[in-house]
């Protein structure tokens, strides 16, 4: 039985520069943008774009999903916060939340080509492990009484489809101090 070979060091780094050099010119651009200027953004030859993205929708999803493996990585190092004590569960909940739509903000147009062009991560391995983290941050806010008992890992995807990705940085804080609410258990407060 043979082991499949690891990458190549340099086929490594030219798959992050391509998926690098495609989310900042699907965001510059629109999802339209050509597969020469990527490669061109990226530094790599045409032919080189292809071997490792046979077609936009294949380049589009893994970008997707490079984005999706950000935010569970995040979600896990919250969790992870919660579980040595470095952190509230509440609070790392609220700031991943902040999180994620600001990363959304620069990561709207990619989303857009991904519907455009029916582009998805084959791969769901990360959704689960963003899903199940952000789970175990509402069950510690739970237990610690700071999140509603009620409140789930679809509300919180429920609160980011409604997120304000469109409006500058300060209605988003806003939209932020006013979703918080309705996790938490704790009374709003009130400005002087």
């Amino acid at each position: 039985m043979t082991q499949a070979r690891a990458p190549r060091a340099d086929a490594v780094r030219n798959r992050k520069k391509i998926l690098t050099a495609a989310g900042g010119q699907i965001t510059a651009h629109g999802p339209e943008v050509g597969m020469d200027e990527i490669a061109a953004a990226a530094g790599v030859a045409v032919g080189t774009l292809y071997r490792h993205f046979p077609t936009k929708t294949d380049l589009v999803a893994a970008v997707v999903a490079e984005y999706v493996a950000r935010v569970a990585d995040d979600a896990e190092a919250a969790l992870a916060r919660v579980a040595d004590g470095t952190g509230r569960a509440l609070d790392e909940l609220t700031a991943f939340l902040g999180r994620v739509v600001e990363q959304s903000v620069t990561d709207r147009a990619v989303k857009a080509a991904a519907r455009t062009l029916g582009a998805e991560p084959g791969d769901h391995a990360d959704e689960e492990r963003a899903g199940s983290a952000v789970a175990g941050l509402i069950r510690a806010g739970q237990a610690d009484g700071d999140i509603h008992t009620d409140i789930t890992v679809n509300d919180i995807y429920l609160l980011f489809s409604t997120a304000p990705t469109d409006q500058p940085p300060a209605a988003r804080v806003r939209w932020l101090d006013l979703v918080t609410p309705g996790l938490t258990t704790q009374a709003r407060g009130t400005a002087s």
